[in-house]
């Protein structure tokens, strides 16, 4: 068993892992964003859960509301980017399976 305390510092960053998974914080100011209309992950899914804020998720071109509890999953090769169109930081722990990064 292993275990980790999140202190969501800004940026994207991989904070946890092994073999099979992997976990990451990522914190976006508001207005800005992760990832492009080109950003994608060939070879891992990425699970998105938002611990806070809200913004949105372009995946594929539709957008998706972020906001507290929602829990997206974004396949492997889907093209995505995260914006953050709220007015406090949006922090999110993101899963690849199996790990990327």
């Amino acid at each position: 068993m292993q275990s980790k305390t999140l202190d969501f510092q800004p940026g994207f960053r991989v904070v946890f892992g092994n073999a099979r998974a992997q976990a990451a914080a990522m914190t976006i100011a508001p207005g800005e964003r992760e990832g492009d209309a080109e950003n994608r992950h060939a070879q891992a899914d990425q699970w998105l859960y938002v611990v806070e804020g809200s913004g949105t998720a372009l995946v594929e071109d539709t957008p998706h509301a972020l906001r507290p509890g929602v829990l997206l999953l974004i396949e492997r090769g889907e093209r995505h980017e995260v914006r953050n169109d709220g007015k406090h930081p949006l922090k999110t722990i993101n899963w690849y399976v199996p790990p990327e990064y």
